[in-house]
């Protein structure tokens, strides 16, 4: 009497966990998604001062061509669903046809988890070492990835490992020069500054800050971040800081010396008790626990912001070619 082989376990149920898996993912990226389009802000804890999901959300790597990246990671989270449960859902009674799906999609599945978690890899790489954000999002779709990754591999009995290998080197490096050339122009604005392209604003203090104005505001404005400002004020917008603070100093420089005097004059709540102007009982009644935070339409947002989140936060129509982003 031969005995059949029992299939593993992690066989039987490899599809629906890929499936599973790859929904969270979907509710992820979807959820994210609507609020860039929207114009809201992602949910995300983060302490005063430091940067996080809304940063990455409003940062130039968040738009592909033209539409959020989340957006593409959506569709690539549902294309997954559909082809790990594909062979579930139409099983037709021909048992050739469904071992050609079975076949076909697990092709489909291994390329798909191979491209996303090159992306991911990516997209980690520049949160730590361009962006320098804690993005619980972002970590939680590249362990998705991964996931879906190490479920595709180990979910069936590949005949032959070399074609994994082989499938993952062409795959990866297509999906690797891809995405280069996606951002190439995102990155040689981080570098030099090309014209047209935001620049990525970092600032190290020198030398101790003026009670008066902190440190001087080097960057110059264009009309964009000028007619923000005007906006801001006009929708009376508040942002609270300090001129010891180098965030703040930070956000300065994204405004620009010209749009500055505006948010100086008419927006600015100096916190610092021996300031210029210092009104720390404001201060105290706005319950501000760290510098910048800014107040706009009764919901309060702490940290540097870039000119892209204020605009959308405040429903400003504005021109938007802002020239810088941190």
């Amino acid at each position: 009497m031969i005995r059949r082989r029992s299939t593993p376990w992690i066989h039987k149920w490899s599809r629906p966990l890929i499936a599973a898996i790859a929904g969270c993912g979907a509710l992820t990226t979807g959820y994210l998604t609507i609020e860039k389009l929207t114009g809201g802000s992602a949910a995300c804890v983060a302490q005063a001062g430091a940067k996080g999901c809304n940063d990455v959300l409003s940062s130039p790597w968040a738009t592909v061509f033209g539409q959020p990246l989340a957006l593409f990671g959506f569709l690539a989270y549902i294309s997954m669903v559909i082809f790990a449960l594909a062979p579930l859902v139409f099983n037709s009674g021909e048992n050739n046809s469904r071992k050609q799906l079975e076949n076909w999609t697990w092709w489909l599945l291994l390329a798909g988890a191979i491209a996303m978690s090159v992306f991911s890899g990516y997209l980690m790489y520049v949160l730590a070492s361009q962006i320098k954000a804690i993005c619980p999002y972002c970590i939680g779709s590249a362990l998705f990835s991964l996931s879906l990754l190490v479920l595709t591999i180990i979910g069936r009995t590949w005949e032959d490992i070399g074609q994994i290998f082989f499938t993952a080197l062409i795959v990866g490096m297509v999906t690797l020069i891809g995405t280069l050339g996606v951002y190439a122009g995102v990155n040689q604005s981080v570098t030099s500054g090309t014209p047209g392209q935001p620049v990525k604003i970092t600032f190290n203090s020198k030398g101790d800050p003026n009670p008066a104005f902190g440190w001087e505001v080097t960057t110059t404005s264009g009309e964009a971040e000028i007619a923000l400002a005007q906006h801001l004020a006009k929708v009376g917008a508040k942002e609270y800081s300090a001129y010891w603070c180098p965030h703040c100093h930070e956000q300065k420089l994204l405004f620009g010396k010209e749009a500055e005097e505006i948010i100086n004059n008419d927006i600015k709540v100096e916190c610092a008790p021996d300031g210029l102007k210092a009104q720390t009982e404001l201060c105290k009644a706005a319950k501000v626990e760290g510098f910048p935070t800014w107040i706009i339409n009764a919901k309060s947002y702490s940290g540097v912001q870039n000119l892209e989140e204020l605009a959308k936060v405040s429903g400003y129509t504005g021109p938007r070619n802002f020239k810088y982003f941190k």
